[in-house]
């Protein structure tokens, strides 16, 4: 299991590579935010990146249970770098769901096997629309999901995906429908900065 180094604050870490950004943003929920945390910009680094993998591995051992996670699954493309560095913490393998069709699903000749067990990790949580398709792509393959993690719950601790989950970092993110939008009133332009298209 591995040990993670001393925590300088995850949040510290967004704000010294630039990644915690303030504005008008378009989150992928499609709810509007004054703030939004760009994981990308941590990610890039990989000392960063080897850092969070390691601290996130030790959480989600910690509420997976006694069995052994055979498998780690993310959502692309948010979750590809921090669930592969939770992989390689776990040494155990990594595979991706994509969008196709609107629908989470295993493409590039990804296999699972019924019985495995899985944790589900993605960069950023807010309402947990994307993980939560992917745990129920993995259990329609018979694969058994014991936990989900994510760097950050912008959710308040609020989202419930019906398996154990947690984030190295729970913050209560302001963010408001596009019609009752505080901003958009104000006529502030809305920035999607998110992998997803607007």
């Amino acid at each position: 299991m591995p040990q993670p180094e001393p925590d300088e604050g995850v949040l510290n870490l967004f704000r010294s590579t630039g990644a915690y950004l303030s504005g008008h943003f378009r989150l992928t929920s499609g709810l509007h935010s004054p703030e939004y945390l760009q994981c990308a910009l941590v990610l890039q680094h990989p000392r960063h990146a080897e850092k969070l993998g390691q601290q996130l591995a030790v959480a989600l051992m910690a509420v997976a249970g006694p069995q052994p996670v055979n498998l780690v699954a993310s959502p692309a493309i948010g979750g590809l770098i921090i669930g592969h560095e939770v992989a390689r913490a776990l040494g155990t393998r990594f595979i991706f769901a994509e969008r196709d069709a609107g629908k989470m699903t295993l493409r590039r000749g990804f296999e699972v096997t019924a019985g495995e067990t899985a944790a589900v990790v993605e960069d950023v949580i807010t309402t947990g629309g994307s993980t939560r398709e992917v745990i129920e792509a993995l259990r329609a393959r018979g694969v058994r999901v014991v936990a989900a993690g994510s760097i950050i719950d912008r959710s308040g601790g609020a989202v419930d995906l019906g398996v154990p989950r947690v984030a190295l970092e729970t913050l209560t993110v302001i963010s408001h429908p596009p019609e009752s939008c505080p901003l958009c009133a104000q006529g502030i332009p809305v920035v999607k900065p998110g992998s997803r298209p607007t």
